[in-house]
């Protein structure tokens, strides 16, 4: 789950990284009296969950309170890359000197964590990253060993900062980590962190992606969601303990099994490229236990993707046998009545599965496909969609 701005600077704020104060606002008028309690100069800046706001006019300086309700009034329901901006954070100003960069997230392919660290902030890190690889610090972070103050020093020499603010700097990377391993997030991103005219650090903006694997850990997050920017089909399937990703395809997969569900994706994919280009619709995993009601869940979602135009439901039977998810797609039918409007193709295999089969057969549903492998059952669904 990533956060918006605003939530990332409070988690900072929880944990002692130095900030500077913002208040939330969903209108110019709220804005306006926001700028007047902090006083001075503020900045009005979009919250929206994507990059280049600055250059989509979403970021703005406003000197008085009623510059502030000027720029409130042209950034709110401004169109940032697809996410209309609701809300705006008004933040204290700051006397910039320096702008530096510094991230820490998980290195899936290394098993392990990772430091990425500049002098140059400000600018987006994979412009940076192409640009000017030599200015960008990778080091690896021992989940183990963790970051310590001995291991931010590290970073900051290795980062090129100069000498009197690596002890600065440090501090403020131990206390960056705590909000990482705090929080169980798999990122933790301040860009710009800035040296002020004043001599002090402060994470200037902030973006934060929480695990939501590590969700029963901390019951608070669910507080963080912003429910009414979830894709509907997401929110449904996430209130019935369903693992589903929406893509932008015809063709609904469900199968058992990550791994299973992602070979699905690929072969429906490749298939679809011989029936007019249609492709996966979703990713949906309905893991080992395949029952009527798990299987009817999965099916009402999916089939209340306007997008989807055929459904292959693609089951090695294991732990839960053919014959039990094949009377579950039975049932999950009788559950669904006029609902199930769509072509199913199933493809069984494994345990128990010509008993599997012969339930699909001799129910003989109007909407039911059998298919005896991956790549027929694919394809069919795929001719199926493109009609």
């Amino acid at each position: 789950m990533d956060l918006y701005e605003y939530q990332a600077r409070d988690l900072f704020e929880k944990y002692g990284v130095p900030v500077l104060p913002g208040i939330v606002a969903d209108t110019p008028e709220e804005v306006r009296a926001a700028s007047e309690k902090l006083g001075g100069v503020t900045v009005v800046k979009a919250q929206v969950k994507v990059g280049g706001r600055g250059k989509a006019g979403g970021v703005k300086v406003a000197k008085t309170p009623d510059e502030a309700e000027a720029a409130a009034q042209a950034i709110l329901g401004l169109d940032i890359k697809g996410h209309v901006v609701r809300r705006v954070m008004v933040a204290g100003g700051a006397r910039i000197a320096r702008e530096f960069y510094f991230s820490v997230l998980l290195d899936r392919a290394n098993r392990s964590y990772l430091s990425l660290t500049s002098v140059e902030g400000g600018m987006e890190i994979e412009q940076l990253a192409v640009e000017k690889p030599e200015a960008l610090a990778r080091i690896e972070v021992d989940p183990r060993a963790g970051l310590d103050t001995a291991k931010a020093t590290e970073i900051a020499k290795a980062a090129g900062f100069p000498d009197e603010l690596v002890a600065k700097v440090a501090d403020v990377f131990v206390k960056l980590y705590a909000v990482y391993t705090g929080e169980d997030a798999t990122l933790v991103e301040v860009n710009p962190l800035v040296l002020t005219e004043e001599g002090d650090i402060i994470a200037l903006d902030g973006k934060v992606s929480l695990d939501e694997n590590a969700s029963f850990r901390h019951p608070e997050h669910e507080a963080l969601e912003d429910k009414d920017a979830a894709d509907p089909l997401e929110a449904k399937a996430k209130a019935s303990d369903l693992n589903y990703v929406k893509l932008d395809g015809e063709v609904g997969i469900i199968g058992n099994g990550a791994g299973l569900v992602m070979s699905t994706l690929d072969v429906v994919a490749y298939a679809g490229e011989k029936h007019k280009g249609v492709k996966p619709a979703n990713f949906l995993d309905i893991g080992g236990g395949a029952s009527a009601e798990v299987m009817a869940a999965g099916l009402d979602v999916i089939l209340n993707d306007p997008q989807v135009k055929s459904v292959f439901v693609n089951v090695f039977g294991g732990i839960t046998a053919c014959d039990a998810v094949a009377n579950g797609i039975v049932k999950a039918l009788e559950i669904l009545g006029d609902e199930a409007n769509k072509p199913l193709v199933v493809r069984l295999d494994g345990n128990n599965v010509d008993e599997g089969r012969r339930i699909l057969t001799e129910a003989d549903h109007p909407l039911v496909t059998l298919a005896l492998t991956m790549d027929e059952g694919a394809d069919k669904a795929a001719e199926l969609a493109a009609k």
